[in-house]
């Protein structure tokens, strides 16, 4: 079966550019091109894609990782691709924390962007190389600072393991485990368990999946 793709983009180049390339790709349906985030929630709804080609900015406002943010909140969300042009840590770091399951740049190949597709399809992680180099370093830095106490927990966070889990394997209280995650996420310079999950294992602190 193809993978179902919705475009979200508010340039009209580029969302006819993305569709024009998907429809050389067999296993690519794109069964949506918007130019809104407004938009982007109506169609997910109404095609459900399996996959969201999500931009970040729309009309110079950055809207693209709380429409990210939006959508995986859905039940039975689609996977979000991120495909933009801007490249800073914090919007990296705030599409990851969002939800998204990859963060690449519009110089990217075509191979590389349907490559992604699928990989985000298929619950996988798709970086461009520039962008998991700079993450993978920011997260190697800061894990030089966690705790052989704080890789425990968040190893048990990763594991799909709730606090209280936690406190009982490791013979801690619940209020000690939230304390350790509070010392855990500025380290890894993230605000939640999702986003802390998927940058330690990009950077390869703990085990993939």
């Amino acid at each position: 079966m193809s993978v179902r793709v919705l475009i979200v983009d508010d340039h009209p180049m580029m969302r006819t550019g993305l569709t024009a390339l998907f429809e050389t790709d067999p296993t690519i349906e794109v069964v949506g091109a918007v130019g809104t985030t407004q938009r982007a929630l109506v169609e997910v709804a109404r095609a459900a894609p399996d996959v969201v080609l999500m931009d970040l900015q729309f009309n110079r406002v950055f809207e693209g990782a709380q429409a990210t943010r939006d959508i995986r909140a859905l039940p039975d969300p689609p996977a979000v691709l991120v495909l933009t042009n801007f490249d800073t840590d914090a919007d990296i770091v705030t599409a990851i924390e969002a939800g998204a399951a990859g963060y690449l740049l519009k110089d990217a190949t075509p191979d590389d962007i349907s490559a992604a597709v699928h990989a985000a399809a298929a619950g996988q992680t798709a970086l461009a190389p520039a962008v998991a180099t700079r993450l993978v370093a920011r997260m190697r830095q800061s894990h030089s600072s966690l705790s052989a106490r704080e890789l425990e927990v968040l190893d048990l966070v990763a594991a799909g393991h709730s606090n209280t889990g936690i406190a009982r394997r490791l013979h801690l209280s619940e209020t000690t485990v939230k304390s350790h995650l509070a010392h855990i996420y500025p380290k890894l310079g993230v605000n939640s368990r999702t986003a802390a999950v998927a940058a330690a294992r990009e950077a390869g602190i703990i085990g993939r999946e």
